[in-house]
């Protein structure tokens, strides 16, 4: 794989931007950091033929929010801060944040083991199977998705039921929709509730979060951006078994700067909130240059751009990845870059956050391009930003 690197006209005109935002009014201070973002995000815009995006950036204690493009190329609406995107995977870290806040209710521990929960797979081999291997994808080689033979929860228990695991439990990482879908309905069967009300009813107005959603109500709709295949044509995604908890978020990067602030410390929460999200954030297994927090992806800051591009590869998500155990587990820290990739058939997203250097991103498109090109621009601004002071 070969990685990209900025000109130096380019790397100038970045460095420019950031300098000029120190020391700045309010409004000129926005201005700058919109420049920044401007540079990096219309050139990929332009290369993909992108119709919207939404970029969220929260730097030096202000949040902020840039609108690009359209929401539908058919009525030509333009992205707004209403606009809702899908965000793929990065559900998943809602569904973790959940599964850690039941631990710290004592509604389940992440050490217990899937039977507990789950009686009819009492004896099975996935039934010995510990809610933490789920959610860090060492269960043993689970399928990347649900399989298109399962249609409902009882055909997905008699699928786990006769389930033959090719590794033992955390020798590899195989990432796999179906082992974080699993702690996710586990989750929601400790919690005495359906998983998609738990994350609108509970979750989100906890975290502060307005416009997220699992089930759009029909008020919101409207708001609803069309996703867009790789050969532009219209798209949006289906429900499906285990999608609620493993890509089935719909939400605008209002929200979602407000949730990476969240797992930076920068806003008040509940305690046991706050301790749940902290404790995503420690660190379970390594896998060459990435440690895998519970779902979070980690790196030692500062982290070279090659060590970020293979930590999300597609070896990354197609390929059974050997890893080693930390033990104990790493706590968590703030000198390092925690991420995660969503995509969609017809949208793709990213988010990464720098805790020591209260820096984070969220990018959201309603066409999925390259994670590659994902990453490279939101390390190019991160970079920019956690290179000065403010």
């Amino acid at each position: 794989m070969k990685y990209r690197t900025l000109s130096i006209v380019t790397v100038v005109l970045f460095a420019t931007c950031v300098s000029a935002v120190i020391g700045h009014a309010a409004d000129d201070q926005h201005d700058a950091v919109k420049r920044i973002a401007d540079m990096a995000i219309q050139p990929v815009m332009r290369k993909y033929d992108i119709p919207g995006m939404a970029v969220g950036i929260t730097v030096w204690g202000k949040a902020y929010v840039f609108d690009y493009g359209v929401a539908s190329k058919e009525n030509r609406k333009p992205v707004t801060k209403g606009t809702l995107f899908e965000v793929g995977s990065i559900s998943k870290t809602f569904t973790a944040t959940l599964a850690s806040y039941a631990q710290v209710n004592g509604q389940l521990s992440l050490s217990d083991k899937t039977s507990k929960y789950l009686p009819s797979l009492r004896g099975s081999k996935f039934g010995d199977v510990s809610l933490l291997n789920l959610g860090t994808h060492t269960p043993g080689g689970l399928p990347l998705q649900v399989p298109e033979n399962i249609n409902d929860n009882n055909q997905l228990m008699k699928y786990f039921e006769q389930w033959r695991p090719a590794y033992a439990p955390g020798a590899y990482r195989t990432y796999s929709n179906p082992s974080i879908g699993m702690l996710g309905l586990i989750t929601a069967k400790s919690m005495n509730q359906d998983f998609a009300a738990l994350l609108e009813n509970l979750l989100f107005p906890m975290l502060g979060m307005k416009s997220s959603f699992i089930n759009i109500p029909e008020a919101k709709l409207a708001d609803y951006a069309q996703g867009y295949t790789k050969d532009d044509a219209p798209i949006r995604m289906t429900a499906g078994v285990l999608s609620s908890e493993t890509y089935g978020v719909r939400t605008t990067a209002t929200d979602m700067i407000r949730f990476m602030e969240a797992n930076m410390n920068l806003i008040k929460l509940d305690e046991k909130l706050r301790r749940a999200i902290t404790n995503t954030h420690i660190g379970y297994f390594k896998a060459g240059g990435m440690t895998q927090d519970l779902i979070w992806e980690q790196y030692p800051y500062p982290v070279e751009l090659k060590t970020l591009l293979e930590g999300n590869s597609p070896a990354m998500i197609f390929d059974a990845t050997p890893v080693t155990q930390i033990t104990p587990p790493q706590d968590p820290r703030n000198d390092v870059l925690i991420d995660k990739t969503g995509s969609t058939n017809g949208f793709g997203a990213y988010v990464a956050f720098i805790p020591e250097k209260q820096i984070g991103i969220v990018l959201l498109a309603n066409k999925s391009y390259p994670i590659e090109d994902r990453v490279t621009v939101a390390h190019q601004i991160l970079t920019q930003f956690a290179s000065t002071r403010h």
